[in-house]
């Protein structure tokens, strides 16, 4: 066979490799209306591969598929498959335009013109799959598809390779050995089973998902100690995810010398090698005539709206796609199960609140029109004195959610998180024992690409450096440089001799630095600005308002300025994230576990400032800084500083934060991620449409596997469904005592986010890759983070925020009954009118219909006759100390009953410990067996020697004449 050397990326005696031109069919006139009539008479080849499953012969499985993309020739007809197989160890190209032929083609002589650029990445193909091959692997390569200019590469794992790989990576496989998991007794056994029976309609009809009496022992697989194993069925001993996995570390591993430096699978897809490397999915999950698979299954029973009642199989779900995502799944399955309690505690506050509305003398006072107290202005010049009575109904509903329950929910809800977080430690320590995780330990991974390239870059441009310095010994120094180059082109990798310091990534921390200062700084500047449009709105509602109009100004300003801040932050929250994967890939992290962590911090920082930014200036700076009538606080001295309600800022910002949070759980979190998937997907079928009109004959043919599985949208990470639930997490127990209704949305939105991330999983997303993991990360240092500062939080919402330390402080020290009759009257204090600034007095002092003297308003100052008018009271210095003084009680009780909490449960449960203890005597007992068992064949074998050379050394006339003693010298009863 001749071989096109424009074509060859390395000798073929060298590789052994023989590059087929596939364009070369037009050359020896292969008819295709030929060809489909006899593919038309013969067996379909496709449903041999279970279209695309398997390779062209049937029987060994496709465990990953690589894409590419290729420029078809000017004639316009389609190109044929070609296979790359391993058979006995030769590696050879094979053509089979036909089913059941094989036959070898001759390369063309002539190729169409290409550029330089799709030649150099068909070069590095050409390597790359060669070292494959090379590793064992077993390729395929199918260009004939329905899509226009693509090709895909099918590989195929052998057993030998599976074997080998699986030694590598230390995977835990179950052996022969089964033994019975201790099983409750007495009363827990009864109850257990009237739980069982209870649940049993709410658990999904998976067998993964049954409770189990037996485990089978789990040991590293060894080649050496196969025998251990159970290798009966070897199709399955391997399942996809694990093989997937196996075939992924290969291809990281495995370089490309032609860009001059070692190239893995991820520097070829950033170079556009490639365009696509996934698993493929285990075949379709919807149709009449679909075989049953694990795909289909988790659609029935788990990615479907109406088993949101029932558990998630979460045994099921790690089996298909790894422990990572399985850990996900089970952590916000937790998560929405503790949400349930939570919820029910929250309705019983809010309902408390409804129930006592009545019976609270401060709103009834405020409601009381008889008392006739009469309040300053609003705003300068336009805004007149008002009754406090019109603010009834604000009043009535601050009560709602500022009462004296919110303080036993806001400590129900931290010790809540503490118990939380426990609950999931010893959740995710069930989980590994069932998923043989006790004994992993992360490996140093393999350094990302742009980390390789980097390195690579420095160490040359040293070289240059030094080739400069001894420029007067030209040979040496060209010596020297050719020795380098070597080096680099046989795939030596610099990184371990190189490294990136702090001064390399001086200029990305710099960057980072003043990156996330001006996106803060942004954020802070956009709150300020809804702040003027707060300010100057209501300013021009109270010129161009009717009297009766007015009383609605409060809610059209605050209702709109939370609309635009939950747009902004919806828009931000993109743009941040966009910005912090930037600022991660400048600093080059060594390795895909590193720029993660990085990446989550990043964007958690700026997403975090970004979604409470407004909500922390309601709760803790609104109508702080106003002033007082005649002496008020302005921004740019014209805009007077905005002031909170009669009932307090509470309500205000009960209002920001619940339309905060169901908007971005609405549009950010449902909306986005099921109409953004549908356009993408949409627009990729109109595109396909359009190429299928091009040729009738690729629009006939049923697609293969791996074509579906291109058209569906790639795996971006597990990082943007953890960080809307941790975002989440904060707006439940951050603010919790101005909303106690949160967690009940919150759990509302988690049933429907479970199904949806899961239909996005199995039926939208192509399949990722399985990767192994014993936790969540740092998303759980996160989360107790969130945790503490949300005892903080709330201590300092329920003393500033709310009016319950101010009604403690009048009940106990100024009450003259006992009762909180008078409470409102001692809050507010009184201004003489004749004290205004010139031009900020009201234009229609009338407009109550009688002349003001004395206006009130809510502050603890002097009263107009003192001595020191206008001068802080010291009722003001009392309420602040007990303020104080409840902060730093409430933080330190409730940061210790959290830590009795977190002492009392053990995070490893007690049957999982002792389970763990049984699995590693009985392995210990295995060993000790087969030792025993060596030690007994190599003492039969010594006997049997010894025996021998004693044969041997008898006489001729003694073996003569005792013929049966010498026969009976080799033959004993052996019991193995």
């Amino acid at each position: 066979m001749r071989v096109n050397k424009k074509y060859s990326c390395l000798p073929a005696e060298e590789k052994g490799i023989h590059i087929i031109n596939i364009r070369a069919i037009e050359d020896i006139g292969y008819d295709q209306h030929e060809s489909t009539l006899l593919n038309s008479l013969s067996k379909n080849p496709d449903a041999d591969c279970k279209y695309g499953l398997y390779f062209r012969d049937g029987k060994r499985k496709v465990d990953y598929i690589l894409v590419y993309h290729y420029k078809k020739s000017s004639a316009g007809r389609t190109l044929t498959r070609r296979a790359l197989h391993n058979d006995g160890g030769a590696k050879s190209t094979r053509q089979d335009p036909l089913p059941g032929k094989g036959v070898q083609m001759e390369m063309g002589e002539s190729e169409p013109h290409t550029d330089c650029h799709e030649d150099d990445k068909r070069f590095r193909r050409e390597e790359y799959e060669g070292n494959l091959v090379e590793a064992g692997l077993e390729l395929e390569r199918d260009e004939d598809t329905k899509i226009h200019g693509v090709g895909f590469v099918k590989i195929h794992a052998p057993w030998n390779v599976l074997c080998r790989e699986a030694e590598f990576l230390k995977l835990k496989m179950p052996t022969k050995k089964m033994y019975q998991i201790n099983q409750t007794h007495g009363l827990l056994k009864k109850i257990n089973s009237v739980i069982q029976k209870i649940t049993e309609p709410i658990q999904p009809k998976v067998a993964e998902h049954k409770p189990q009496t037996v485990k089978r022992l789990s040991y590293p697989f060894s080649r050496e100690k196969q025998h251990l194993f159970d290798l009966s069925d070897r199709d399955s001993f391997f399942d996809s995810k694990t093989r997937s996995t196996i075939v992924y570390e290969i291809l990281k591993r495995t370089t490309c010398t032609k860009a001059k430096y070692s190239m893995g699978i991820t520097s070829l897809l950033a170079n556009g090698v490639y365009s696509a490397a996934y698993p493929l999915h285990d075949g379709d999950y919807e149709g009449e005539n679909v075989e049953p698979n694990d795909r289909k299954l988790l659609c029935e029973e788990w990615a479907s709206y109406g088993v949101f009642y029932k558990y998630q199989p979460i045994d099921l779900v790690r089996k298909y796609f790894g422990e990572k995502i399985g850990l996900y799944f089970a952590w916000l399955g937790v998560y929405t199960q503790m949400l349930i309690p939570a919820s029910i505690v929250g309705i019983i506050v809010f309902l408390y609140g409804c129930a006592t509305v009545d019976e609270n003398i401060p709103s009834m006072e405020m409601c009381d029109q008889r008392n006739n107290i009469t309040m300053c202005p609003l705003c300068d010049r336009t805004c007149s004195y008002w009754k406090m009575s019109s603010a009834c109904a604000t009043a009535r509903a601050s009560h709602l959610f500022d009462n004296p329950a919110t303080v036993f929910f806001s400590v129900f809800m931290a010790l809540w998180a503490a118990t939380f977080m426990e609950h999931w430690k010893r959740k995710q320590m069930r989980l590994n024992y069932r998923w043989d995780l006790t004994g992993f330990e992360e490996e140093e991974a393999h350094p990302r690409a742009e980390y390789e390239a980097k390195v690579l870059e420095k160490s040359l441009r040293k070289e240059h450096k030094h080739k400069e310095k001894h420029r007067y010994f030209p040979e040496e120094a060209a010596n020297k440089w050719r020795q380098r180059v070597k080096t680099v082109m046989a795939g030596v990798k610099l990184t371990d001799k190189e490294k990136l310091t702090w001064k390399d990534r001086f200029p990305a921390y710099l960057t980072n630095f003043v990156g996330i200062i001006f996106m803060v700084g942004l954020t802070f500047a956009i709150v300020f600005g809804v702040i003027i449009y707060r300010i100057s709105t209501a300013a021009a509602l109270a010129i161009s308002a009717t009297p009766s109009g007015r009383s609605s100004v409060r809610v059209t300003v605050t209702a709109t300025a939370v609309i635009i801040n939950l747009v902004v932050i919806i828009f931000l929250d993109e743009v941040y994230g966009c910005i912090a994967r930037w600022l991660t890939q400048i600093e080059v992290p060594k390795t895909d576990k590193n720029f993660e962590e990085r990446l989550i911090f990043k964007a958690f920082l700026l997403k975090f400032v970004n979604a409470y930014t407004p909500i922390f200036y309601v709760a803790f700076f609104k109508g702080r800084f106003v002033g007082r009538p005649g002496d008020y606080v302005y921004i740019f001295h014209s805009f007077r500083m905005e002031e909170c309600a009669p009932g307090g800022c509470l309500m205000e910002l009960c209002i920001q934060l619940s339309i905060i949070m169901l908007g971005k759980q609405l549009i950010q979190n449902n909306l986005f991620e099921i109409g953004i998937p549908k356009m993408k997907k949409f627009i990729r079928y109109m595109k396909l449409k359009r190429r299928r009109s091009l040729d009738h004959e690729e629009h006939i043919k049923k697609k293969q596997r791996y074509e579906v599985d291109y058209n569906l949208e790639p795996f971006s990470g597990l990082t943007p469904e953890y960080m809307e639930m941790i975002i989440q997490f904060g707006f439940v127990t951050l603010f919790v005592a101005s909303f106690p209704l949160a967690p009940l949305f919150a759990l509302l939105n988690n049933i429907i986010e479970i199904r949806l991330d899961a239909k996005k999983f199995v039926t939208e997303l192509r399949r990722p890759v399985a990767v192994r993991a014993k936790d969540i990360g740092i998303w759980y240092n996160i989360l107790r983070g969130i945790g503490k500062l949300a005892v903080i939080i709330n201590a300092f919402v329920i003393s500033f925020t709310s009016d319950f330390i101010p009604r403690l402080v009048y009940l106990y020290m100024y009450s003259e009954n006992g009762t909180m009759h008078g409470f409102v009257n001692h809050t507010l204090s009184s201004f003489n009118v004749s004290d205004f600034q010139a031009g900020t007095a009201p234009n229609d002092p009338m407009e109550l219909g009688y002349k003001v003297q004395i206006c009130r308003y809510k502050d603890y100052r002097e009263p107009p006759w003192s001595e020191n008018k206008y001068d802080i009271s010291k009722d003001f210095w009392a309420v602040l100390a007990a303020r104080l003084a409840f902060v730093i009680v409430f933080q330190n009780l409730v940061m210790f009953m959290s830590e009795f909490v977190d002492w009392i449960i053990p995070d490893i449960p007690k049957d999982i410990s002792q389970q763990i203890h049984k699995e590693k005597v009985l392995m210990v007992e295995v060993f000790m067996r087969e030792e025993q068992g060596k030690l007994q064949m190599e003492t039969w074998k010594d006997k049997d020697k010894k025996k021998g050379e004693n044969c041997n050394n008898h006489s001729p006339r003694l073996s003569l004449s005792h013929s049966g003693s010498l026969s009976s010298c080799h033959s004993y009863p052996v019991d193995v």
